[in-house]
């Protein structure tokens, strides 16, 4: 019979791994069973959109989403964008991510409607364009 054993460096604290892989697994089941992507009778509420979006700041405060997404207020925002709703950033804002000072409102509507179609199992083509440039 052989014993698997896991050997922890001295300086390493076995409960600060524990509390560590507990918070990336319930950020992750946070993610994966958050109404924003179910069908839905009805539409993500604005309630449920910011409660999301606060835990999406704290994860990536916390490092989570790596320095880069820390490096700057406009980098935290399309970090936010991201966790909030992958699909919709890259439709929306990968191509030209947000900048600096940058007051974009009609990609910021589009960003919106795309979440409000997910969160109804919709298809979200065409929602880019779908407010005019």
């Amino acid at each position: 019979m052989i014993v698997a054993t896991t050997i922890y460096p001295r300086n390493q604290n076995r409960n600060s791994l524990l509390i560590s892989l507990l918070l990336i697994s319930s950020s992750l089941s946070f993610f994966c069973f958050s109404p924003l992507h179910a069908k839905s009778p009805h539409p993500i509420s604005d309630v449920q959109v910011r409660n999301h979006k606060l835990q999406c700041y704290a994860d990536i405060d916390s490092g989570l989403w790596g320095w880069q997404c820390k490096s700057s207020m406009i980098a935290r925002e399309n970090c936010a964008l991201r966790c909030l709703s992958p699909a919709c950033y890259e439709l929306i804002y990968e191509s030209d991510p947000l900048e600096e000072g940058e007051k974009d409102f009609i990609r910021s509507q589009e960003y919106k409607y795309c979440m409000h179609k997910l969160s109804l199992g919709e298809s979200i083509e065409g929602v880019k364009g779908s407010f005019g440039h």
